[in-house]
């Protein structure tokens, strides 16, 4: 996961997050309001490790490309459970607990409520509850130091009513959601897990915003069109070239159609990868003397 893109495609600076410092950053988040609450701190933090794994190359650009092509779409989430469930250990998997699957699976909220209106979409375990907000805590956050960090917003822009919430900083904005979520299931004697109405609302507004202002901005989108149109590629090759899927890494599992094995191998890859394969397979080479 570490060179897999979080919000910038394939960046260059050293201080830029990645799939792997989100990973790292939701679990120290998690584990935090665990210890806090006396909870299962091993099983939080086994499920924010394991949150992500599905993740394709460039983000959620490369996910809307194997949703488009693969049999019965894709969502990488479960493709997470997937990873965890089947593809580890040559096919046999890592024997991981339910609850530690369960949290795996219901962890994401795309653009929608940040904690599940129904119990078909909620975390089994309190741990896997605090990690779904852990997940969005951790993000939005890095997302707007990341942002700020590489001029696309100045720290001035962000809405005045947010910042009333949240704070003015990145370390006050991390300390009051994680204060906020702590005292609110505190309140609950640690049976529920929520935000305040006032954090909860503060939050989905900084992440639209967010999209609004840095994830669909031209100047930071355009290379996730570049993205899609290579992953598209390299998966049409792949379906008309099998020999090939095999002989650069990807595997057949028992059971599995080719597609399912591209959108698997695909999956697997990092930027660097994905944008090594694509020059190796469509782009010329210069000869060199045999």
């Amino acid at each position: 996961m570490k060179y897999k893109t979080q919000v910038f495609f394939s960046p260059e600076g050293d201080h830029y997050r990645t799939r792997l410092t989100h990973t790292l950053e939701v679990s120290q988040v998690a584990r935090t309001v665990a210890r806090a609450l006396s909870l299962n701190e091993d099983l939080t933090e086994a499920i924010a490790l394991g949150h992500d794994l599905g993740h394709t190359p460039f983000g959620h650009a490369g996910e809307r490309v194997l949703q488009e092509l693969r049999p019965g779409g894709f969502r990488h989430v479960e493709q997470s459970l997937r990873v965890v469930e089947v593809i580890e250990k040559e096919g046999r998997g890592l024997n991981l607990s339910c609850e530690v699957c369960d949290g795996i699976l219901m962890h994401s909220k795309g653009r929608g409520p940040l904690l599940a209106s129904d119990k078909q979409s909620t975390a089994m375990t309190l741990e896997g509850q605090i990690v779904r907000l852990a997940d969005i805590i951790a993000y939005v956050n890095h997302d707007l130091d990341d942002a700020v960090r590489g001029g696309v917003i100045g720290a001035e822009e962000i809405p005045a009513t947010v910042v009333a919430v949240v704070g003015a900083t990145h370390s006050e904005r991390i300390g009051r959601m994680i204060r906020d979520l702590i005292d609110e299931a505190l309140k609950e004697d640690g049976a529920l897990i929520r935000l305040s109405p006032e954090m909860d609302a503060a939050i989905c507004e900084l992440r639209d915003w967010l999209f609004a202002r840095v994830y669909q901005v031209d100047h930071v989108h355009v290379d996730f069109l570049k993205a899609s149109r290579l992953l598209r590629e390299l998966f049409i090759y792949y379906r008309e070239h099998e020999e090939d899927l095999l002989a650069h890494g990807g595997r057949r599992l028992p059971g599995d159609s080719l597609e399912i094995s591209i959108a698997d191998f695909i999956a697997g890859m990092t930027d660097r990868f994905a944008l090594a394969l694509y020059h190796q397979l469509f782009l010329p080479q210069p000869w060199r003397s045999q």
